[in-house]
C-alpha cells in the first residue's frame, strides 16, 4: 500500500496529475460562473413550464446537483434525463438543457434531436464536438467552456454552468454571493484535506484507508441524496472500487432489511453517511438510527458532515470531500485515478456494432 504521507510517491500512480485538478475546484467554480454570466440567453427561454437537463455521467451529475439546490425555490420542476429518450411531457413550453462535455455523447445527441422535433426551447452546454456544431448551425443558444481534463473532473463546470443558466433565466435567485463564499470554503477545505496534511490530521486520507478492501455503501438524503450518487461514481471511476449508493428516507423502507444475508458480507462493507444540517430534521434523525441499525450487523459506518451556510456550499463541500477520498483510495488501491480502461473498452465495443 502506498504511504499517503509520502507525497513523492503519488506521481508513480497518478500519472496524469488528477490531484491538481481536484485541488483546482474553487477556481473552476469561479471560472464557470464567469463564463455563464457572459453568455447571452434569449428571453423566450425564461418562461418555460418545466426544465429538463439531458446528459450522462460527469455531465449529468451537474443537473442532479442543480436540481437539489433549486428544488425548494425553483418555480418549475427540474428533471434530469440519463438516456436516449425525452419524457412525453417535453414540448414547446419546455426548456431543455443539453449538457455534454465532449459534445459527442450519443444519448444527449439523441435527446437533442427529439427536443428540436417537439419545438422545445433548447440550450447547449459543451466544450465542442457535434453538439456545438449542431448548436451553431441551427442557432441554438449555447454556453461553451474549455477544460483540459476528464468530464468527472469538471464538476465545477457541469454544476455551475447549469445552475447559471437556470438563474440567468430567472428560475432561481442569483447565486453569485453563494458561489464566491463556497469557493472560499473549498479553499479552506483544501488546506485541511490536501496531500501535505498527514493522515493523522487528514480525515479524507483516513476514510480512504478505512475503505480499502471494502465495498463502499454511500447513504444520503435531501441535499445529500445526489451527492451520494457522486461519491459512488467517483469511487467507481477514480478508485476502480465497488461502491453503491442509496437515498434516505426511502432506504429505511426496504434496504435496512437486507443487511442480514449473505452472512459473511458485513465484513466487506463500509458505510459512509453524508449529512447536512439544512435537511429536514427527520432525515438527520433517520441517519443516526440507520447507523445504529447497520452497527447491529457489524457494518462499520462514518458520518461526513457538509459545511457552509447555503445549499450550494453544503452540496459542493460534501462533493469535494468525496473527491479527495476517491483519489486517496485510488492511490492505496495502486490504480491510476484518471485511467478508464474498462469504459474505453465498452465504448469501443459499442462503436464496433
Amino acid at each position: 500500500m502506498i504511504d499517503l504521507d509520502q507525497r513523492g510517491q503519488f506521481e508513480d500512480v497518478d500519472r496524469a496529475g488528477m490531484l491538481g485538478r481536484i485541488e483546482g475546484l474553487p477556481d473552476q467554480m469561479r471560472d464557470a460562473w464567469s463564463v455563464v454570466q457572459r453568455s447571452t440567453l434569449p428571453r423566450s427561454h425564461a418562461d418555460a413550464a418545466n426544465v429538463t437537463v439531458c446528459g450522462m455521467g460527469g455531465s449529468a451529475i451537474g443537473g442532479d446537483l442543480t436540481r437539489s439546490i433549486a428544488e425548494s425555490e425553483c418555480r418549475v420542476p427540474i428533471t434530469v434525463v440519463r438516456g436516449y429518450n425525452l419524457p412525453r411531457f417535453v414540448g414547446p413550453d419546455s426548456l431543455v438543457i443539453l449538457t455534454s462535455f465532449s459534445g459527442a455523447t450519443e444519448e444527449t445527441l439523441s435527446t437533442c434531436d427529439q427536443a428540436l422535433a417537439v419545438g422545445a426551447r433548447v440550450v447547449a452546454i459543451t466544450t465542442g464536438g457535434r453538439l456545438a456544431e449542431r448548436a451553431g448551425s441551427l442557432g441554438i443558444p449555447s454556453v461553451r467552456f474549455a477544460y483540459g481534463g476528464q468530464p468527472r473532473e469538471a464538476i465545477g463546470y457541469s454544476t455551475l454552468l447549469i445552475l447559471g443558466v437556470v438563474t440567468q433565466l430567472g428560475y432561481l435567485a442569483d447565486q453569485t454571493t453563494a458561489v464566491e463564499s463556497t469557493a472560499l470554503l473549498l479553499e479552506e477545505m483544501r488546506s485541511r484535506l490536501g496531500p501535505h496534511i498527514n493522515t493523522a490530521e487528514n480525515p479524507a486520507k483516513r476514510l480512504a484507508q478505512r475503505l480499502f478492501g471494502k465495498i463502499g455503501l454511500i447513504y444520503g438524503g435531501g441535499l445529500m441524496a445526489e451527492v451520494a450518487r457522486r461519491w459512488k461514481s467517483q469511487l467507481n471511476e477514480n478508485a476502480k472500487n465497488w461502491a453503491f449508493y442509496e437515498q434516505l428516507p426511502e432506504l429505511n423502507h426496504n434496504a435496512v432489511e437486507g443487511y442480514q444475508f449473505p452472512a459473511d458480507t458485513s465484513g466487506r462493507i463500509s458505510l459512509v453517511m453524508l449529512s447536512s444540517n439544512l435537511n429536514h430534521p427527520r432525515i438527520n434523525l433517520r441517519e443516526q438510527i440507520t447507523q445504529e441499525v447497520v452497527g447491529r450487523w457489524g457494518i462499520p459506518s462514518e458520518r461526513v458532515e457538509a459545511s457552509g451556510t447555503t445549499p450550494l456550499a453544503h452540496i459542493m463541500s460534501a462533493t469535494y470531500f468525496g473527491d479527495f477520498v476517491s483519489y486517496y483510495l485510488a492511490l492505496v488501491n495502486d490504480v491510476d485515478p484518471t485511467e478508464i480502461e474498462t469504459l474505453n473498452f465498452l465504448k469501443a465495443r459499442l462503436a464496433s456494432l
